[in-house]
């Protein structure tokens, strides 16, 4: 019995016992945990708790009548109550133990669940300024945001990766003078961009330009800096992502909804809406009416377009692409942006927080030999993409950016990154995925097949426990993604390693020396496959591979 059957059991025990009222009884009512202690039982609720005082029951009392009824139901051991009202509830063994045939059979589809079975989902993360390579920042939006894609996907989401590309904008004109600057072997410009990185883009523009630069009049020159500069600074920028294991869909211009003519579409749809007014020669938005600080300039007087212009056609093009919901990962340095996008998202409509979320994203430290590392060589003062790559990996980082709650500061130690010991947490799951599949090689050498399956063999206290964790998977990739927190899934992945490894120490699964090959070491085999197999779920869904062998 996994925990989506326990929880429908346990909400049909309430309804029963509570008779008429039944219909008062929402599945959102019953709640199912793991117990801190495993001696209490396999899962605990606090259902009679919860409603004993709307029901006007008294919870001791309802929870002794919903564990007496739950007893009676096959693959419930036992049902006890403790404290004032609280259910602890243990499996029957073999009930329990048919979960690892279950998850072998199920394969990559175990865990999968339908939260947003067929929902259009767009997911816009990373998109960096190209005026630059790809900070540390930046790389923690990569990972997170690629997890998230991958998690609602498993929830059946139809998710698409998008790239907002600004190449429209001030930035953009700092960025090709900054490159015109070290073409002409002069300091860079005081509000320009330096580093090595810069020298690099504007040789290489030398380099792709067929013509003589020297000819060109200033204004040409700046332009084909520009034009060029950009498209190789975002070439870099999309081949790290590859390389990190990212790729997205849609890489969307910023300056196309200024040529498109979309930002008049917009502008015009929340004028029929009656949001737009005329005061000081500019465009305005009514904002402060959907719990904005103040009205927001949409046009200013001089006709030019004001920022968040460009926020309005985005989301209203996102919006008229289809998707449902919008989901965007945010620098710290843009909290203040929330309130006027959800107040932009209610005036065209639209429900802040459901067809709009924005995630904001904390900073990261890099800390090695103990101190906080400020410089890169090759990019002056931005510590890069390939800088954390060439020194842990892909995996290893990839693994540190998502382990931790995205609106907390991470700190990650990179010598702990890597060391091959169980101290640093990805080598410690990969360890336990590879140790699994050991365990299956000789398995097969010892002719231990995945053969006879006897669940009431599973009886050791450590494979209660392992088989505790694996029935637990579905409900964490449910939670990690109503949550938005894929840090939810690398938690979990260690806490079964730590699980697998205990179990690994205390049974056996090849017989010793000429002892015969018997039911309950093949019953262990399709447990150790089963916890292989979601071990390798879970790492997927981080964006981590899960090597054979280490």
């Amino acid at each position: 019995m996994n925990p989506a059957e326990l929880t429908a059991t346990l909400l049909d025990t309430v309804r029963t016992t509570v008779g008429a009222r039944a219909e008062e009884v929402a599945a959102a009512d019953v709640t199912l945990e793991r117990p801190r202690n495993r001696d209490h039982g396999d899962w605990a609720s606090n259902v009679a708790l919860k409603l004993g005082k709307r029901l006007e029951l008294n919870p001791p009392d309802f929870a002794a009548a919903i564990a007496a009824a739950l007893t009676e139901v096959d693959g419930i051991a036992k049902a006890e109550v403790a404290g004032p009202g609280f259910l602890n509830i243990t499996l029957d063994a073999a009930a329990a133990g048919v979960l690892a045939q279950k998850i072998v059979e199920a394969g990559e589809l175990y865990g999968r669940g339908t939260l947003y079975d067929g929902v259009p989902m767009n997911l816009e993360f990373v998109s960096a300024n190209p005026t630059g390579p790809l900070h540390i920042g930046g790389t923690r939006w990569a990972a997170v945001g690629d997890s998230l894609a991958r998690i609602f996907q498993a929830q059946g989401g139809l998710v698409t990766r998008e790239y907002y590309f600004n190449d429209h904008g001030a930035q953009i004109d700092r960025f090709a003078r900054s490159l015109m600057a070290a073409y002409r072997g002069e300091a860079a410009p005081e509000d320009g961009y330096g580093g090595q990185y810069i020298l690099d883009i504007a040789a290489r523009v030398i380099e792709a330009y067929p013509g003589d630069l020297d000819s060109l009049p200033h204004a040409e020159l700046q332009e084909t800096f520009r034009a060029v500069g950009i498209e190789l600074m975002f070439g870099d920028i999309k081949a790290s992502l590859h390389n990190f294991g990212v790729d997205f869909d849609v890489y969307f211009h910023e300056n196309d909804l200024h040529e498109s003519g979309a930002v008049d579409h917009a502008v015009a749809r929340l004028r029929e809406l009656g949001h737009i007014y005329q005061a000081d020669g500019a465009t305005w938005l009514r904002t402060s009416e959907f719990g904005d600080d103040k009205d927001r300039v949409v046009i200013k007087s001089d006709g030019e377009a004001a920022y968040i212009s460009g926020d309005l056609a985005y989301y209203l093009n996102k919006r008229e692409r289809g998707f449902e919901r919008n989901l965007i990962l945010l620098g710290a340095d843009h909290h203040g942006y929330v309130k006027r996008l959800m107040a932009m998202t209610a005036a065209f409509g639209d429900v802040p927080y459901v067809n709009l979320e924005i995630l904001i994203g904390q900073l990261v430290n890099l800390i090695k030999d103990g101190e906080p590392v400020k410089m890169s060589k090759r990019a002056g003062t931005v510590v890069t993409m390939e800088d954390l790559v060439d020194v842990v990996g892909v995996d290893a980082a990839r693994y540190a950016l998502v382990r931790s709650s995205l609106d907390s500061p991470l700190d990650v130690d990179l010598d702990l990154l890597t060391k091959r010991t169980n101290d640093n947490p990805v080598f410690y799951v990969q360890y336990a995925h590879a140790r699994t599949q050991a365990v299956a090689r000789n398995a097969d050498a010892a002719a231990v097949p995945r053969g006879r399956f006897d669940a009431s063999l599973l009886a050791h206290e450590t494979e209660s426990a392992l088989l505790g964790v694996l029935a637990d998977y579905p409900r964490v990739i449910l939670q990690a993604a109503e949550y938005r927190e894929p840090h939810r899934v690398a938690r979990y992945v260690e806490e079964l390693a730590g699980t697998y490894h205990r179990w690994y120490d205390a049974c056996r699964i090849i017989p010793q020396g000429d002892e015969p090959v018997e039911a309950v070491h093949e019953t262990r085999r399709w447990l150790n496959d089963a916890t292989g197999q979601v071990l390798r779920n879970g790492l997927g869904l981080v964006g981590v591979s899960a090597p054979e062998r280490m």
